[in-house]
């Protein structure tokens, strides 16, 4: 019976506008004196079952070649990033075929998601390892979540079936692969994975994880984040 290989994708070739901020979002210094994306790579590349790992960097980028995983032995190649974050998904994909085939798995997390902990993770990849699909990381949405019309509320959304959605999302190589391309042709506006693999009428697990997961999008989440990567999980 053939092994079915878990690698990992990081797409990384974003310029973070909300942040305002000179370098781009994945590059910021955090306070143990690593990137963003470089606690983002330590992390998951300590992770035994990742085989290896292919990031998607601008072309235009003139960072990476400075971090400590420029030349990491888990470090397949290096994408393109494309004009979405979807777009850098594919062309990572199609970088990593070579190394991959359709029945292995391939797990997506982006870059500015530097407090993801490793238990999660493998929590994900043991609970997944049967599926014929793959599933994410997500919470459940505890606040009370209104929908409006521009600042005027229209209606309370019942929450007891809503998520919020992580990374790493994960998934058989070949089956994502078949779902982005498909977004891609039909023009679809996705925003992860999962949603591109709803569109083929497939479903995801999801499996619940920390809320310490958090995205660095705003400046104050630079600051939460910090505090996250230097406080015990069982302090908070």
């Amino acid at each position: 019976m053939s092994t079915d290989y878990c690698y990992l994708i990081v797409p990384a070739s974003g310029i973070g506008s909300r942040m305002k901020a000179d370098t781009p979002k994945q590059y910021l210094a955090l306070d143990n004196g690593l990137t963003v994306l470089d606690q983002t790579l330590k992390t998951l590349l300590n992770i035994e079952k990742i085989k290896g790992c292919v990031i998607a960097l601008s072309k235009h980028d003139s960072h990476f070649k400075d971090s400590q995983f420029s030349q990491h032995q888990k470090l397949l190649a290096l994408a393109i990033g494309g004009q979405e974050r979807y777009h850098s998904v594919i062309n990572a994909l199609n970088t990593l075929k070579p190394f991959a085939k359709d029945s292995d798995w391939v797990l997506i997390h982006d870059a500015a998601r530097p407090c993801i902990d490793p238990a999660d993770v493998n929590q994900l990849i043991q609970q997944l390892k049967d599926s014929p699909t793959g599933g994410l990381l997500a919470t459940r949405v505890v606040d009370t979540i209104k929908q409006a019309d521009d600042t005027l509320t229209t209606a309370t959304i019942d929450r007891s079936n809503l998520w919020q959605a992580q990374t790493p999302q994960m998934y058989r190589f070949g089956v994502l692969l078949n779902a982005l391309t498909s977004a891609c042709e039909h023009k679809i506006n996705i925003t992860d994975e999962a949603s591109a693999i709803e569109h083929i009428g497939l479903q995801s697990l999801l499996v619940e994880s920390s809320r310490r997961n958090l995205k660095i999008t705003n400046p104050e989440d630079l600051a939460l984040a910090n505090f996250y990567l230097t406080t015990n999980s069982h302090e908070i």
